[in-house]
Protein backbone atom coordinates (compact mmCIF):
# COMPACT_ATOMS: atom_id res chain seq x y z
CA UNK A 1 0.00 0.00 0.00
CA UNK A 2 1.10 3.52 -0.82
CA UNK A 3 0.04 6.12 1.72
CA UNK A 4 0.46 9.85 1.53
CA UNK A 5 0.47 12.20 4.54
CA UNK A 6 -0.17 15.94 4.09
CA UNK A 7 1.70 18.02 6.69
CA UNK A 8 5.01 17.27 8.43
CA UNK A 9 4.25 18.44 11.96
CA UNK A 10 3.86 16.03 14.88
CA UNK A 11 0.52 14.69 13.56
CA UNK A 12 1.99 13.87 10.15
CA UNK A 13 5.14 12.24 11.48
CA UNK A 14 3.42 10.22 14.21
CA UNK A 15 0.86 8.94 11.68
CA UNK A 16 3.67 7.91 9.30
CA UNK A 17 5.69 6.35 12.13
CA UNK A 18 2.79 4.15 13.29
CA UNK A 19 1.95 2.93 9.78
CA UNK A 20 5.59 2.06 8.98
CA UNK A 21 6.04 0.30 12.32
CA UNK A 22 2.91 -1.85 12.08
CA UNK A 23 2.86 -2.65 8.35
CA UNK A 24 6.03 -4.18 6.90
CA UNK A 25 5.20 -3.35 3.30
CA UNK A 26 3.64 0.12 3.47
CA UNK A 27 5.31 3.03 1.68
CA UNK A 28 4.57 6.48 3.14
CA UNK A 29 5.22 9.86 1.49
CA UNK A 30 4.96 13.07 3.52
CA UNK A 31 4.16 16.37 1.77
CA UNK A 32 4.90 19.77 3.34
CA UNK A 33 4.28 23.28 1.99
CA UNK A 34 7.48 24.75 3.51
CA UNK A 35 10.94 23.58 2.40
CA UNK A 36 11.51 22.42 6.01
CA UNK A 37 9.77 19.82 8.20
CA UNK A 38 8.42 19.59 11.78
CA UNK A 39 5.60 22.16 11.81
CA UNK A 40 4.70 23.40 15.29
CA UNK A 41 7.67 21.66 16.93
CA UNK A 42 9.82 24.18 15.10
CA UNK A 43 7.37 27.10 14.91
CA UNK A 44 5.17 26.68 18.00
CA UNK A 45 7.30 25.34 20.85
CA UNK A 46 8.91 28.19 22.82
CA UNK A 47 12.64 28.74 22.11
CA UNK A 48 13.46 28.27 25.82
CA UNK A 49 11.86 24.78 25.82
CA UNK A 50 14.52 22.89 23.83
CA UNK A 51 13.73 19.57 25.54
CA UNK A 52 10.26 19.53 23.92
CA UNK A 53 11.91 19.75 20.49
CA UNK A 54 13.78 16.47 21.00
CA UNK A 55 10.88 14.64 19.29
CA UNK A 56 12.42 15.77 16.00
CA UNK A 57 15.09 13.09 16.55
CA UNK A 58 12.39 10.40 16.29
CA UNK A 59 10.82 12.16 13.29
CA UNK A 60 14.22 12.24 11.57
CA UNK A 61 14.57 8.46 12.04
CA UNK A 62 11.14 8.01 10.43
CA UNK A 63 12.05 10.27 7.48
CA UNK A 64 15.31 8.40 6.92
CA UNK A 65 13.51 5.05 6.75
CA UNK A 66 13.83 3.42 3.32
CA UNK A 67 10.02 3.29 3.08
CA UNK A 68 9.38 6.98 3.81
CA UNK A 69 9.65 9.92 1.41
CA UNK A 70 9.60 13.63 2.33
CA UNK A 71 8.59 16.25 -0.24
CA UNK A 72 8.81 19.82 1.02
CA UNK A 73 7.99 23.03 -0.85
CA UNK A 74 4.73 21.47 -2.12
CA UNK A 75 1.43 23.18 -1.29
CA UNK A 76 -1.41 20.65 -1.42
CA UNK A 77 -4.57 22.29 -2.75
CA UNK A 78 -2.52 24.54 -5.03
CA UNK A 79 0.49 22.67 -6.49
CA UNK A 80 -1.33 19.34 -6.42
CA UNK A 81 -4.98 18.68 -5.50
CA UNK A 82 -6.33 16.11 -3.05
CA UNK A 83 -8.12 14.18 -5.86
CA UNK A 84 -4.78 13.99 -7.70
CA UNK A 85 -3.17 12.56 -4.55
CA UNK A 86 -6.04 10.06 -4.27
CA UNK A 87 -5.26 8.85 -7.79
CA UNK A 88 -1.59 8.41 -6.90
CA UNK A 89 -2.02 6.71 -3.48
CA UNK A 90 -4.19 4.00 -1.91
CA UNK A 91 -4.82 6.24 1.13
CA UNK A 92 -4.38 9.95 1.89
CA UNK A 93 -4.07 11.33 5.45
CA UNK A 94 -4.59 15.06 6.03
CA UNK A 95 -2.49 16.26 9.00
CA UNK A 96 -1.95 19.88 8.02
CA UNK A 97 -2.87 21.42 11.37
CA UNK A 98 -4.31 24.86 12.07
CA UNK A 99 -2.99 27.58 9.79
CA UNK A 100 -5.11 30.43 11.11
CA UNK A 101 -6.26 31.90 14.42
CA UNK A 102 -9.65 32.62 15.90
CA UNK A 103 -10.61 36.28 15.81
CA UNK A 104 -12.00 38.32 18.70
CA UNK A 105 -14.71 39.90 16.58
CA UNK A 106 -14.60 43.23 18.47
CA UNK A 107 -14.11 46.85 17.36
CA UNK A 108 -10.47 47.98 17.19
CA UNK A 109 -9.12 44.51 16.54
CA UNK A 110 -7.21 45.79 13.49
CA UNK A 111 -5.51 48.73 15.21
CA UNK A 112 -1.72 48.99 15.19
CA UNK A 113 -0.39 47.20 18.29
CA UNK A 114 -2.93 44.33 18.19
CA UNK A 115 -1.55 40.93 17.11
CA UNK A 116 -2.70 37.34 17.20
CA UNK A 117 -0.67 35.07 19.46
CA UNK A 118 -0.20 32.80 16.48
CA UNK A 119 1.53 35.53 14.44
CA UNK A 120 3.60 36.71 17.43
CA UNK A 121 4.83 33.18 18.23
CA UNK A 122 5.52 32.63 14.51
CA UNK A 123 7.53 35.86 14.51
CA UNK A 124 9.93 34.94 17.33
CA UNK A 125 10.11 31.30 16.17
CA UNK A 126 11.05 32.11 12.56
CA UNK A 127 7.85 31.13 10.70
CA UNK A 128 8.45 32.64 7.24
CA UNK A 129 4.96 34.15 6.88
CA UNK A 130 5.36 36.16 10.12
CA UNK A 131 8.82 37.61 9.54
CA UNK A 132 7.54 41.06 8.60
CA UNK A 133 5.35 41.41 11.71
CA UNK A 134 7.58 44.05 13.42
CA UNK A 135 5.51 44.17 16.63
CA UNK A 136 5.53 47.52 18.43
CA UNK A 137 7.20 46.91 21.81
CA UNK A 138 7.54 50.59 22.71
CA UNK A 139 4.88 50.55 25.47
CA UNK A 140 5.24 49.53 29.12
CA UNK A 141 2.10 47.40 29.46
CA UNK A 142 1.07 44.43 27.33
CA UNK A 143 -2.26 42.67 27.57
CA UNK A 144 -2.65 39.04 26.54
CA UNK A 145 -6.23 37.90 26.00
CA UNK A 146 -6.30 34.22 26.98
CA UNK A 147 -4.96 32.09 29.80
CA UNK A 148 -3.48 29.02 28.13
CA UNK A 149 0.10 27.81 27.74
CA UNK A 150 0.63 29.89 24.58
CA UNK A 151 -0.33 33.04 26.54
CA UNK A 152 2.20 32.13 29.26
CA UNK A 153 4.86 31.40 26.62
CA UNK A 154 4.39 34.89 25.17
CA UNK A 155 4.45 36.56 28.61
CA UNK A 156 7.65 34.69 29.45
CA UNK A 157 9.36 35.67 26.18
CA UNK A 158 8.33 39.32 26.68
CA UNK A 159 9.74 39.42 30.24
CA UNK A 160 12.70 37.01 30.06
CA UNK A 161 16.18 38.39 30.75
CA UNK A 162 17.99 38.68 27.41
CA UNK A 163 20.90 36.52 28.56
CA UNK A 164 18.47 33.58 28.90
CA UNK A 165 17.02 34.09 25.39
CA UNK A 166 20.45 34.54 23.79
CA UNK A 167 21.21 30.85 24.42
CA UNK A 168 18.06 29.67 22.60
CA UNK A 169 17.11 29.28 18.93
CA UNK A 170 14.97 32.44 19.01
CA UNK A 171 15.48 34.36 15.77
CA UNK A 172 18.13 37.02 15.55
CA UNK A 173 15.71 39.76 14.50
CA UNK A 174 13.22 39.10 17.31
CA UNK A 175 16.06 39.04 19.84
CA UNK A 176 17.14 42.46 18.57
CA UNK A 177 13.56 43.77 18.90
CA UNK A 178 13.21 42.34 22.45
CA UNK A 179 16.52 43.98 23.40
CA UNK A 180 14.89 47.37 22.69
CA UNK A 181 11.52 46.43 24.23
CA UNK A 182 10.01 48.82 26.81
CA UNK A 183 7.47 46.23 28.00
CA UNK A 184 7.77 45.63 31.73
CA UNK A 185 4.25 44.63 32.72
CA UNK A 186 2.14 41.84 31.22
CA UNK A 187 -1.47 41.04 32.15
CA UNK A 188 -3.06 37.75 31.13
CA UNK A 189 -6.81 38.20 30.96
CA UNK A 190 -9.46 35.47 31.06
CA UNK A 191 -13.25 35.59 30.73
CA UNK A 192 -13.65 33.02 33.48
CA UNK A 193 -12.05 32.39 36.87
CA UNK A 194 -8.94 30.77 38.38
CA UNK A 195 -10.57 27.31 38.23
CA UNK A 196 -10.93 27.56 34.45
CA UNK A 197 -7.41 28.63 33.40
CA UNK A 198 -6.12 26.47 30.54
CA UNK A 199 -2.37 26.54 31.28
CA UNK A 200 -0.56 23.72 33.07
CA UNK A 201 1.39 23.75 36.33
CA UNK A 202 4.81 23.30 34.69
CA UNK A 203 4.36 26.50 32.63
CA UNK A 204 2.93 28.43 35.60
CA UNK A 205 5.82 27.39 37.86
CA UNK A 206 8.31 28.47 35.20
CA UNK A 207 6.63 31.88 34.98
CA UNK A 208 6.60 32.31 38.78
CA UNK A 209 10.32 31.48 38.92
CA UNK A 210 11.28 33.76 36.03
CA UNK A 211 14.32 35.85 37.15
CA UNK A 212 13.71 39.59 37.40
CA UNK A 213 9.91 39.35 37.13
CA UNK A 214 7.41 39.18 39.96
CA UNK A 215 3.93 37.73 39.97
CA UNK A 216 1.08 40.08 40.89
CA UNK A 217 -1.93 37.97 41.84
CA UNK A 218 -4.84 39.46 43.80
CA UNK A 219 -5.62 37.35 46.91
CA UNK A 220 -9.27 38.42 46.59
CA UNK A 221 -9.54 36.46 43.33
CA UNK A 222 -8.85 33.24 45.23
CA UNK A 223 -11.14 33.67 48.26
CA UNK A 224 -13.04 30.49 49.04
CA UNK A 225 -11.35 28.48 46.31
CA UNK A 226 -9.75 25.99 48.71
CA UNK A 227 -13.14 24.41 49.33
CA UNK A 228 -14.28 24.68 45.69
CA UNK A 229 -11.19 22.86 44.47
CA UNK A 230 -11.69 19.85 46.79
CA UNK A 231 -13.64 17.90 44.15
CA UNK A 232 -11.42 18.95 41.23
CA UNK A 233 -8.93 16.64 39.50
CA UNK A 234 -5.46 16.40 41.02
CA UNK A 235 -3.73 18.50 38.29
CA UNK A 236 -6.39 21.25 38.66
CA UNK A 237 -6.07 21.12 42.45
CA UNK A 238 -2.27 21.47 42.39
CA UNK A 239 -2.47 24.28 39.83
CA UNK A 240 -4.99 26.24 41.93
CA UNK A 241 -3.00 25.69 45.13
CA UNK A 242 0.11 27.11 43.43
CA UNK A 243 -1.83 30.23 42.32
CA UNK A 244 -3.24 30.71 45.85
CA UNK A 245 0.20 30.30 47.43
CA UNK A 246 1.69 32.83 44.97
CA UNK A 247 -1.15 35.33 45.58
CA UNK A 248 -0.65 35.21 49.35
CA UNK A 249 3.15 35.50 49.35
CA UNK A 250 4.48 38.85 50.51
CA UNK A 251 6.72 40.45 47.88
CA UNK A 252 10.38 40.27 48.91
CA UNK A 253 11.59 43.84 49.44
CA UNK A 254 14.41 44.77 47.12
CA UNK A 255 17.71 44.49 48.95
CA UNK A 256 20.32 47.22 49.40
CA UNK A 257 21.54 49.04 46.31
CA UNK A 258 18.92 47.52 44.07
CA UNK A 259 16.16 49.25 46.05
CA UNK A 260 16.85 52.54 44.28
CA UNK A 261 16.85 50.88 40.87
CA UNK A 262 13.78 50.57 38.66
CA UNK A 263 11.11 48.17 39.87
CA UNK A 264 11.45 44.70 38.34
CA UNK A 265 9.24 43.56 35.54
CA UNK A 266 5.90 42.10 36.61
CA UNK A 267 3.06 39.97 35.33
CA UNK A 268 -0.34 39.01 36.62
CA UNK A 269 -3.62 37.25 35.96
CA UNK A 270 -6.91 39.11 35.61
CA UNK A 271 -10.07 37.03 35.77
CA UNK A 272 -13.72 37.38 34.75
CA UNK A 273 -13.15 40.02 32.12
CA UNK A 274 -14.32 39.75 28.53
CA UNK A 275 -12.88 42.12 25.88
CA UNK A 276 -15.49 44.44 24.33
CA UNK A 277 -13.32 46.78 22.27
CA UNK A 278 -9.73 47.79 21.65
CA UNK A 279 -9.59 51.55 22.28
CA UNK A 280 -7.72 53.78 19.80
CA UNK A 281 -5.26 56.59 20.59
CA UNK A 282 -6.18 60.11 19.53
CA UNK A 283 -4.63 59.41 16.11
CA UNK A 284 -7.22 56.66 15.60
CA UNK A 285 -4.52 54.23 14.42
CA UNK A 286 -2.83 52.75 17.49
CA UNK A 287 -4.20 50.83 20.46
CA UNK A 288 -4.17 52.57 23.85
CA UNK A 289 -6.16 50.08 25.89
CA UNK A 290 -8.97 47.55 26.03
CA UNK A 291 -12.49 47.95 27.35
CA UNK A 292 -13.57 44.88 29.30
CA UNK A 293 -16.97 43.66 30.37
CA UNK A 294 -16.80 42.27 33.90
CA UNK A 295 -18.36 38.82 34.05
CA UNK A 296 -19.84 36.46 36.62
CA UNK A 297 -19.74 32.69 36.36
CA UNK A 298 -22.78 30.49 35.87
CA UNK A 299 -22.16 26.84 36.63
CA UNK A 300 -18.89 25.43 37.90
CA UNK A 301 -15.77 23.62 36.77
CA UNK A 302 -14.81 23.40 33.11
CA UNK A 303 -18.37 23.99 31.92
CA UNK A 304 -18.81 27.32 33.78
CA UNK A 305 -20.06 30.12 31.50
CA UNK A 306 -18.97 33.76 31.74
CA UNK A 307 -21.96 36.12 31.71
CA UNK A 308 -21.51 39.92 31.50
CA UNK A 309 -22.60 41.75 34.67
CA UNK A 310 -23.17 45.08 32.91
CA UNK A 311 -20.09 46.67 34.55
CA UNK A 312 -17.08 47.60 32.42
CA UNK A 313 -13.51 48.70 33.03
CA UNK A 314 -10.70 50.02 30.85
CA UNK A 315 -7.17 48.69 30.94
CA UNK A 316 -4.39 50.85 29.53
CA UNK A 317 -1.91 49.04 27.27
CA UNK A 318 -0.09 49.65 24.01
CA UNK A 319 0.31 46.01 23.02
CA UNK A 320 -2.61 43.58 22.75
CA UNK A 321 -2.07 39.89 21.97
CA UNK A 322 -5.06 37.73 21.31
CA UNK A 323 -4.39 34.16 22.43
CA UNK A 324 -7.84 32.63 22.09
CA UNK A 325 -6.99 29.67 19.90
CA UNK A 326 -5.80 28.50 16.52
CA UNK A 327 -8.13 27.53 13.68
CA UNK A 328 -7.88 25.09 10.78
CA UNK A 329 -8.83 26.11 7.25
CA UNK A 330 -10.32 24.03 4.44
CA UNK A 331 -7.60 22.70 2.13
CA UNK A 332 -9.36 21.58 -1.03
CA UNK A 333 -12.99 21.78 -2.25
CA UNK A 334 -12.95 17.98 -2.57
CA UNK A 335 -12.57 17.56 1.20
CA UNK A 336 -15.59 17.98 3.53
CA UNK A 337 -15.00 20.68 6.16
CA UNK A 338 -17.00 21.79 9.20
CA UNK A 339 -16.29 25.52 9.26
CA UNK A 340 -18.23 25.98 12.54
CA UNK A 341 -15.90 23.67 14.42
CA UNK A 342 -12.91 24.19 12.13
CA UNK A 343 -12.35 20.45 11.63
CA UNK A 344 -12.73 17.80 8.92
CA UNK A 345 -15.80 15.71 9.89
CA UNK A 346 -14.48 12.25 10.75
CA UNK A 347 -14.94 9.12 12.76
CA UNK A 348 -11.70 7.85 14.39
CA UNK A 349 -9.83 9.72 11.65
CA UNK A 350 -11.87 8.31 8.74
CA UNK A 351 -13.16 11.30 6.75
CA UNK A 352 -16.94 11.06 6.51
CA UNK A 353 -18.21 9.98 3.11
CA UNK A 354 -14.77 9.76 1.45
CA UNK A 355 -13.32 6.23 1.66
CA UNK A 356 -9.53 6.16 1.62
CA UNK A 357 -9.26 9.69 3.04
CA UNK A 358 -8.19 10.19 6.68
CA UNK A 359 -7.19 13.01 9.01
CA UNK A 360 -5.11 13.35 12.17
CA UNK A 361 -3.99 16.07 14.60
CA UNK A 362 -5.60 19.47 15.02
CA UNK A 363 -7.54 19.37 11.75
CA UNK A 364 -9.15 16.18 13.08
CA UNK A 365 -10.02 17.15 16.65
CA UNK A 366 -9.50 20.92 16.95
CA UNK A 367 -6.46 22.91 18.11
CA UNK A 368 -6.01 21.60 21.65
CA UNK A 369 -3.53 19.54 23.57
CA UNK A 370 0.22 19.08 23.65
CA UNK A 371 2.52 16.95 21.46
CA UNK A 372 1.71 13.75 23.39
CA UNK A 373 -2.04 14.32 22.77
CA UNK A 374 -1.33 14.62 19.07
CA UNK A 375 0.79 11.48 19.18
CA UNK A 376 -2.03 9.36 20.62
CA UNK A 377 -4.54 10.92 18.25
CA UNK A 378 -2.32 10.20 15.23
CA UNK A 379 -1.73 6.60 16.30
CA UNK A 380 -5.54 6.29 16.50
CA UNK A 381 -5.95 7.50 12.89
CA UNK A 382 -3.09 5.27 11.69
CA UNK A 383 -4.77 2.33 13.43
CA UNK A 384 -8.05 3.04 11.60
CA UNK A 385 -6.15 3.05 8.30
CA UNK A 386 -4.37 -0.25 9.13
CA UNK A 387 -7.71 -1.85 10.10
CA UNK A 388 -9.20 -0.72 6.78
CA UNK A 389 -6.25 -2.29 4.94
CA UNK A 390 -6.65 -5.54 6.87
CA UNK A 391 -10.42 -5.67 6.45
CA UNK A 392 -10.24 -5.05 2.72
CA UNK A 393 -12.04 -1.69 3.01
CA UNK A 394 -9.06 -0.13 1.23
CA UNK A 395 -8.61 -1.77 -2.14
CA UNK A 396 -4.91 -2.11 -2.88
CA UNK A 397 -5.28 -4.38 -5.92
CA UNK A 398 -4.82 -1.57 -8.45
CA UNK A 399 -1.18 -0.52 -8.25
CA UNK A 400 -0.62 3.17 -7.58
CA UNK A 401 2.36 5.17 -8.74
CA UNK A 402 2.70 7.28 -5.61
CA UNK A 403 5.29 10.05 -5.95
CA UNK A 404 6.04 9.02 -9.54
CA UNK A 405 2.66 10.36 -10.67
CA UNK A 406 2.78 13.40 -8.35
CA UNK A 407 6.28 14.28 -9.55
CA UNK A 408 5.13 14.56 -13.17
CA UNK A 409 2.16 16.72 -12.09
CA UNK A 410 4.48 19.01 -10.06
CA UNK A 411 7.00 19.14 -12.90
CA UNK A 412 4.30 20.24 -15.35
CA UNK A 413 3.39 23.06 -12.93
CA UNK A 414 6.98 24.18 -12.39
CA UNK A 415 7.16 23.01 -8.75
CA UNK A 416 10.42 21.49 -7.47
CA UNK A 417 10.06 19.50 -4.25
CA UNK A 418 12.68 19.55 -1.50
CA UNK A 419 13.92 16.19 -0.17
CA UNK A 420 14.77 15.28 3.43
CA UNK A 421 18.48 15.25 2.61
CA UNK A 422 18.01 18.80 1.24
CA UNK A 423 16.53 19.75 4.63
CA UNK A 424 19.55 18.20 6.36
CA UNK A 425 21.77 20.62 4.41
CA UNK A 426 19.63 23.57 5.58
CA UNK A 427 19.71 22.15 9.12
CA UNK A 428 23.53 21.93 9.02
CA UNK A 429 23.75 25.54 7.81
CA UNK A 430 21.50 26.71 10.68
CA UNK A 431 23.46 24.78 13.29
CA UNK A 432 26.76 26.18 11.94
CA UNK A 433 25.42 29.76 12.09
CA UNK A 434 24.12 29.16 15.61
CA UNK A 435 27.43 27.78 16.81
CA UNK A 436 29.15 31.01 15.81
CA UNK A 437 26.66 32.91 18.01
CA UNK A 438 26.64 30.43 20.92
CA UNK A 439 23.10 29.23 20.12
CA UNK A 440 21.80 25.74 19.23
CA UNK A 441 20.93 27.09 15.75
CA UNK A 442 20.23 30.34 13.91
CA UNK A 443 17.00 29.73 12.03
CA UNK A 444 16.86 30.76 8.40
CA UNK A 445 13.54 32.57 7.99
CA UNK A 446 13.45 33.23 4.26
CA UNK A 447 12.34 30.26 2.10
CA UNK A 448 14.20 31.71 -0.90
CA UNK A 449 17.44 31.59 1.10
CA UNK A 450 16.70 27.98 2.15
CA UNK A 451 16.31 27.04 -1.53
CA UNK A 452 19.56 28.86 -2.42
CA UNK A 453 21.47 26.83 0.17
CA UNK A 454 20.40 23.58 -1.50
CA UNK A 455 21.01 24.95 -4.99
CA UNK A 456 17.34 24.86 -5.96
Amino acid sequence: PRVCVVGSGPAGFYTAQHILKHHDGALVDIYEKLPIPFGLVRFGVAPDHPEVKNVTNTFTQTARSGRCGFYGNVTVGRDVTVPELQRAYHAVVLSYGAEDNRVLGIPGENLHGVYSARAFVGWYNGLPENQDLKPDLSCETALILGQGNVALDIARILLSPLQLLRKTDITDSSLAALACSKVKRVWLVGRRGPLQVAFTIKELREMINLPGARAVLDPADFTGLESAVKDASRPRKRLTELMIKTALEKPVEMQGAAAGAAAPREWGLKFQRSPQAVLPCADGRRARGVRMALTRLEGSGDSAKAVPTGDVEELECGLVLSSIGYRSLPLDPAVPFDSQRGVIPNSSGRVQGVPGLYCSGWVKRGPTGVIITTMNDSFDTAQSLLEDLQGGVLDISPSREGFGLVESILHSRGVRPVSFSDWEKIDAAEVARGKAAGKPREKIVDPAEMLRIIGH
